[in-house]
C-alpha cells in the first residue's frame, strides 16, 4: 500500500474527485450494460432475429462478465488501479463502436462479448479500490456512493438508449457509449491518485474466501436477486411493447420513470447505510422488490398502473447490489478485492440465467409469466438473506 493510499489526508483534495471520477466510470460501465436491454426490439427488427435471440447478447456477455470478474481480479493484482481502470474504460470505447459498426448478429455477438471485458473488471477494481481512497468509518458511504453511477445509468442511460434505439436506432445508442467510455477514461487517468494498488491476494487468502460459511452465502444472495430480477428486467422492452402498446417515447418514459425511483432509492441507502446495516438494507430493499413482482398482474391495467407497480422494484433494485458490495466489505475488508469480484461475478451471473430463462420462457409463448418465476427466485435470496443474518448472529 503506497503512502497517498493508506494517508487519504495527505492527498485530500485528490480523493473526492476520484470517487466522482469512479461513480462516472460506473455510470459509463452501467449504461453500456443496459444499452442492449434498452435497444432490444431495435436490435431485432434491424437484424432480422428474435427477440429471444437478441436476448442472447444478455445472456452472453453476463456469462463473461460473471466468469470473468474473479479471473481477472488475480490476473490484474498487481497492476497499478488508475492505468487499469483508465484502459479498461478506453477498451469498452474501441470495442463498443466496433460493436455500433458490426453489420450483422453473427458479428456483434462475439464483439460484445468482448467489449464486457471491460465491466468484469473496472465495477470490482473501482470497489475495492475505494477502501484505499477513504477512512474506514466512511468506507460502507463511499462505495455506495460510487455505485450511484449505476442508478444514474437507470435514470439516464437506459431511457436514452430506449429513445435513441426507436428514433435513430441501436447503433447510434452505442456510439454514444463509446464516446462516454472515451471521455471517461480520460477523467479517470486524470483524477485517480497513482499508486494505488490493493494488497495482493494469495492462494490461500482466495482460499479463504471460497471457503468462508460467512461470505459465499452472502455472494449467493446476489446471485438469487439478480437471477430473480432478470428474468423479466433483460425484457422489459418487448414486454411492454407487446402488454401495453407502449411505442419508443412511452417506453423510454417509463425507463426514465424507472430510473428515478432507482437513484432515489441508492441515494437514500447511501445516507442510511452506516446506520442502518448493510444486512438490514439488503432484506429492505430485496422486499420492495418482490413487492413489485407480486403486484405486476396489477400494471397491465395500462401505462400509469404499470409505473405505480415499478415503483418499490425501482427503489430496491440499484440499492440492493450497493448494500452487498458493502455488506462484503465490511464482513472482511482485507479480502475485499476476492469478495467484490465474486460478487460482481454473481451479479453477472444471475443475469445470465435470468435472461436466459426468460428467453426460454418468451420462445415458448409465456412471457406473461415471467413474473411469477421472478418473484419465486426473490423469495429465495430473502431467505438466504435472513438465514445468513440469523447464522451470524449465532456465531
Amino acid at each position: 500500500m503506497t503512502s497517498a493510499a493508506s494517508t487519504p489526508g495527505a492527498n485530500g483534495a485528490a480523493f473526492p474527485r476520484a470517487l466522482w471520477a469512479l461513480m462516472m466510470g460506473n455510470f459509463v460501465i452501467g449504461a453500456g450494460v443496459m444499452v442492449v436491454p434498452g435497444t432490444l426490439n431495435d436490435i431485432s427488427q434491424s437484424l432480422q432475429v428474435s427477440i429471444p435471440q437478441a436476448g442472447q447478447l444478455i445472456t452472453a456477455a453476463a456469462i463473461l462478465m460473471g466468469v470473468g470478474a474473479p479471473v481477472f481480479a488475480g490476473l490484474v493484482a498487481g497492476w497499478d488501479r488508475r492505468r487499469l481502470l483508465a484502459l479498461s474504460l478506453l477498451w469498452y470505447a474501441v470495442l463498443t463502436l466496433a460493436c455500433a459498426l458490426a453489420p450483422n448478429y453473427a458479428t456483434l455477438l462475439p464483439l460484445r462479448v468482448l467489449a464486457v471485458v471491460a465491466p468484469a473488471i473496472f465495477t470490482p477494481q473501482a470497489a475495492a479500490s475505494v477502501g484505499l481512497l477513504v477512512g474506514e468509518a466512511q468506507r460502507g458511504r463511499a462505495i455506495t456512493f460510487v455505485f450511484l453511477g449505476w442508478s444514474v445509468a437507470s435514470v439516464m442511460g437506459m431511457p436514452m438508449s430506449s429513445w435513441i434505439g426507436g428514433t435513430l436506432g441501436w447503433r447510434w445508442a452505442f456510439g454514444l457509449i463509446a464516446l462516454m467510455s472515451a471521455l471517461c477514461s480520460w477523467w479517470v487517468w486524470r483524477e485517480m491518485p497513482a499508486g494505488i494498488r490493493p494488497a495482493l491476494l494469495s492462494r490461500k487468502d482466495w482460499q479463504q474466501t471460497l471457503g468462508s460459511a460467512e461470505l459465499m452465502p452472502v455472494v449467493g444472495v446476489t446471485l438469487l436477486m439478480s437471477f430473480g430480477q432478470f428474468v423479466l428486467f433483460a425484457y422489459f422492452a418487448p414486454y411492454m411493447q407487446q402488454s401495453l402498446g407502449v411505442g419508443a417515447v412511452g417506453l423510454s418514459l417509463l425507463f426514465l420513470w424507472f430510473g428515478l425511483f432507482g437513484l432515489a432509492g441508492n441515494v437514500g441507502l447511501t445516507r442510511r447505510i452506516d446506520r442502518l446495516g448493510a444486512a438490514n438494507a439488503v432484506m429492505l430493499a430485496l422486499a420492495a422488490i418482490t413487492l413489485s413482482l407480486l403486484l405486476w398482474p396489477l400494471g397491465t391495467a395500462g401505462p400509469w398502473q404499470q409505473a405505480l407497480v415499478m415503483v418499490p422494484w425501482a427503489l430496491g433494485c440499484f440499492a440492493v447490489n450497493s448494500a452487498q458490495q458493502a455488506r462484503l466489505v465490511q464482513l472482511a475488508p482485507l479480502l475485499a478485492p476476492a469478495t467484490v469480484a465474486l460478487n460482481t461475478s454473481a451479479m453477472y451471473g444471475g443475469q445470465a440465467l435470468g435472461a436466459a430463462l426468460g428467453g426460454g420462457l418468451i420462445a415458448q409463448g409465456l412471457m406473461a409469466r415471467l413474473h411469477w418465476v421472478g418473484l419465486v427466485v426473490m423469495l429465495g435470496a430473502m431467505a438466504l438473506s435472513g438465514w445468513v443474518v440469523r447464522r451470524q448472529k449465532r456465531s
